[in-house]
């Protein structure tokens, strides 16, 4: 079983920086994809930015410039670095794992929101 632990979520004014993260633990073996999905109030829930074993990223229009995902090497932790955040960007952040041993995988969810 696999278990992602999030933190890093908080208040913030607009203009303002956070860094999200998210921890894998348990039967980790076999990660394909680590990213973050959120969901806003009334809304369903959508990507903000992926990362794959081989490194390679892609991020929602809406984030592309002002965010950046990113991973240690040991491939067990993913970074989300916000900037320039938005009160638009207010959300439960979602880190997900896909694992060709287990499937996906979600944790618990942080709360970011952004004041105008």
């Amino acid at each position: 079983q696999v278990q992602l632990v999030e933190s890093g979520g908080g208040l913030v004014q607009a203009g303002g920086s956070l860094r999200l993260s998210c921890k894998a633990t348990g039967s980790t073996f076999g990660i394909n994809v680590m990213g973050w999905y959120r969901q806003a109030p009334g809304k369903q829930r959508e990507l903000v930015a992926v990362i794959s074993s081989g490194g390679s990223t892609t991020y929602a229009d809406a984030v592309k410039g002002r965010f950046t995902i990113s991973r240690d090497s040991a491939w067990n932790t993913v970074y989300l670095q916000m900037n320039s955040l938005k009160p638009e960007d207010t959300a439960v952040y979602y880190c997900n794992a896909n694992l060709w041993t287990s499937g996906t995988h979600w944790g618990q969810g942080t709360q970011v929101t952004v004041s105008s």
